[in-house]
C-alpha cells in the first residue's frame, strides 16, 4: 500500500459538499439546514441528499423543532462521523506529507 492509494480514502465523505459538511459540523456543536446551505452554496434538494448519505451512514444525526410555526431542522455529528471525519483528513495529512518513492525503492521493496 502507498500513500496515494484513493481506496484508503472514505468515499462517502470524499465529495465537495460532504466534506464541506462535515467541516462545518466539526467546528460547531451543531448547525440549521439554512446555514449550512447558505455556507456550502447549494441548493436545498442537493445539500438535503448529501445529508441523507450522511445521516444513513451514521455520521450525522438530525433534530426538526418548531420555533412558533417555523420548523427548524438541525444537524451534529456523531462519533462516527467525527472519527471517519478525523481518519479522512488524517489520511490527506499522510499523503500532503509523504515522498514518492523513487525506482530504486520500488526495486528493492
Amino acid at each position: 500500500m502507498t500513500p496515494y492509494d484513493y481506496r484508503d480514502l472514505d468515499p462517502l465523505i470524499h465529495s465537495r459538499i460532504r466534506l464541506s459538511i462535515l467541516a462545518i459540523l466539526a467546528s460547531v456543536e451543531d448547525a440549521e439546514f439554512t446555514y449550512l446551505r447558505d455556507q456550502i452554496k447549494t441548493t436545498d434538494g442537493n445539500l438535503g441528499a448529501h445529508l441523507r448519505k450522511l445521516e444513513k451512514a451514521g455520521y450525522v444525526r438530525v433534530s426538526k423543532s418548531f420555533v412558533g410555526r417555523r420548523p427548524i431542522t438541525r444537524y451534529r455529528t456523531t462519533e462516527i462521523g467525527r472519527g471517519a471525519f478525523r481518519d479522512y483528513v488524517g489520511r490527506l495529512e499522510w499523503i500532503l506529507h509523504s515522498r514518492p518513492m523513487d525506482d530504486d525503492q520500488r526495486e528493492a521493496g
